[in-house]
């Protein structure tokens, strides 16, 4: 099959590259089409995949539409796409836009289909979770998880659930992000010079998540065995209590589900 990428930013390179480094695809099976700046013919040029000179030219044999643009950019987007993309699979991954939405551009595709990666997905660690309200084909099926795999897990959920995804996965890395710091800063604030404050905060952060996802129990579990009777984890914890942190987290996804639910509504 060939695969024709509109828009060639953080996601749809994390997507090319994937499937190049995972031997999914070759670059003879991809394309791609950009803007005014150059991140189309930098990806072209880096991966060695087909740059085109226009619409036609990207669809041009194509069976599978990726549209990675800005989703602002969906607006003013060329009104020939609806004729172009006749009967081709059309995989979104802009933020915010809709089935009914999507199907108002692409009014004539055979199949539309929804998704939300997130930033890890640029080192092949993201998850994907996407939706359609049609039956896809066994044939298209494949075709949506093999290029979503190429970024990582990938996880199918009914539209109604892609505002709590956004607010959990897609905005999630920089909850983590966040963490990671003030683990930083704390440890700075208890007399551990800044180098060695980061290193420790972040590589505690990825042994936690390796152990996590290897252990396969619940993070209550492995929490627990961390802690030692009015030990010093358990002063911590008791802290983080006082101050309702799990109460914060679920308000910090919260607020991201309802203006996620704001934004989809343009």
């Amino acid at each position: 099959m060939k695969v024709a990428f509109l828009g060639a930013g953080r996601m749809a390179s994390a997507m090319v590259s994937g499937l190049l480094a995972k031997k999914m695809l070759a670059a003879s099976d991809l394309a791609c089409l950009g803007g005014a700046n150059r991140t189309a013919a930098d990806l072209a040029q880096r991966t060695g995949i087909e740059l085109a000179a226009s619409l036609d030219d990207l669809l041009a044999g194509a069976d599978t539409l990726v549209v990675a643009f800005k989703p602002q950019t969906l607006a003013t987007a060329n009104p020939r796409l609806g004729e172009l993309s006749s009967g081709r699979l059309v995989i979104s991954i802009l933020a915010g836009k809709r089935l009914a939405r999507l199907q108002q551009v692409f009014p004539r595709a055979r199949a539309v289909v929804r998704c939300m990666p997130n930033t890890p997905a640029q080192i092949g660690a993201g998850v994907t979770a996407w939706c359609t309200d049609q039956a896809l084909s066994a044939a298209d099926r494949a075709t949506v998880t093999t290029l979503l795999g190429a970024m990582g897990r990938v996880v199918e959920v009914p539209e109604a659930q892609m505002d709590a995804v956004t607010a959990v996965s897609g905005s999630g890395p920089a909850y983590v992000f966040e963490f990671a710091a003030a683990l930083r800063d704390g440890g700075i604030a208890a007399g551990l010079d800044a180098a060695a404050a980061e290193t420790l905060a972040v590589e505690t952060l990825l042994g936690a998540a390796k152990l996590l996802e290897q252990r396969k129990i619940a993070p209550e579990q492995l929490r627990d065995e961390v802690v030692s009777p009015n030990g010093t984890t358990f002063a911590g914890l008791q802290r983080m209590k006082a101050r309702d942190f799990r109460g914060v987290l679920r308000e910090v996804v919260l607020a991201a589900k309802a203006r996620s639910e704001e934004l989809s509504k343009d």
